[in-house]
């Protein structure tokens, strides 16, 4: 469905080439200062144009149909839209016949019979990811004690910073072909014991609002996949304080799917873009054989670049609806 959270719902609607996208949010509390100047900060740290991202560029202005009323929040359902002005939907015809690889195009067309908007990838599409950085912002509002900070660490393998990461951006620009990356965020203010044991975890739940974000292939906490490693006597990590800090906080600040005090670590895996410009060899179901595909229009080469945003609205939408609840 297209709907997360119990207390602090969030509802994504729209297609990638559609007349418009937007979120509808249910559960923000009355009073709460908001105006749509407040969006463009985050909004603006989604935005492409960039080294490694997409050229295609759009307006995304956030418009507040229902929710605010004399610059406070109402408690009412809060609905913002975008627009979508910068399309080119003839780039996107061939995918019918010739799927492309790593993409929703198949399973969708399959699941819909075919109904889908196939045109940017439709509702499967990373644009959608707008609606979502504007919900995370409403969020950040209504959980207004939590530090939410998330900074790419790694692209294509590389660690480091810009600096590093120009060399294998542009050779992969060069060969027509792309890159994934790894996100890194941490949450300070979460109050010990938020979360519920199991099934509503702290770790469920963030880790189900992470793998909404397309492109996500994997997410660790603390020690993560190291800790598989390790020696219990490594592992485990001793509380050197009466406020629970631990010495190392390799549990990233959960134990027992509840929030310890510590603050919360975790680093987001992002594949490398499926659209490459690089020729590929895929199904024709028009003749019924292998053909090679050349995939037109405007892909980001690495569309992790522009992803820190966006963990940290999905991060803020998870902890807002485990705090409230």
């Amino acid at each position: 469905m297209n709907t997360f959270g119990q207390k602090f719902k969030v509802s994504i609607f729209g297609e990638s080439h559609g007349h418009g996208i937007g979120a509808v949010i249910d559960g923000v509390p009355a009073g709460i200062p908001l105006s749509e100047q407040d969006f463009y900060e985050d909004i603006s740290r989604r935005k492409s144009g960039a080294k490694g991202t997409t050229p295609r560029i759009e307006d995304d202005r956030p418009e507040i149909l229902s929710g605010v009323f004399g610059g406070k929040t109402t408690g009412a359902p809060l609905t913002v839209v975008f627009r979508n002005n910068n399309t080119r939907s003839s780039d996107y015809e061939i995918f019918k016949e010739m799927p492309r690889p790593g993409h929703a195009d198949f399973a969708a067309g399959v699941k819909w019979h075919n109904f889908n908007d196939p045109r940017g990838g439709g509702h499967f599409s990373g644009r959608l990811t707008l609606p979502v950085v504007a919900a995370g912002v409403v969020a950040k509002k209504v959980a207004d004690d939590l530090c939410i900070n998330a900074r790419l660490v790694e692209v294509g393998g590389v660690a480091g910073g810009e600096e590093q990461w120009k060399e294998v951006l542009d050779k992969a620009v060069a060969e027509g072909d792309s890159l994934g990356g790894i996100v890194e965020c941490s949450i300070e203010g979460v109050p010990v014991g938020v979360g519920e044991p199991f099934f509503d975890s702290v770790e469920s739940v963030l880790s189900h609002a992470v793998f909404s974000i397309p492109g996500v292939r994997g997410i660790e906490f603390g020690d993560g996949f190291h800790a598989a490693r390790m020696k219990g006597s490594e592992h485990n990590d001793p509380f050197v304080s009466d406020t629970g800090q631990c010495l190392k906080n390799g549990a990233g600040g959960i134990n027992g799917g509840l929030a310890n005090g510590n603050p919360i670590v975790f680093r987001v895996a992002f594949k490398p873009t499926s659209s490459i410009r690089r020729p590929q060899s895929t199904y024709d179901f028009t003749t019924g054989g292998m053909a090679v595909l050349e995939i037109p229009g405007r892909h980001d080469v690495c569309f992790a670049l522009r992803t820190p945003v966006i963990v940290e609205s999905v991060a803020a939408i998870a902890l807002c609806d485990l705090i409230l609840r």
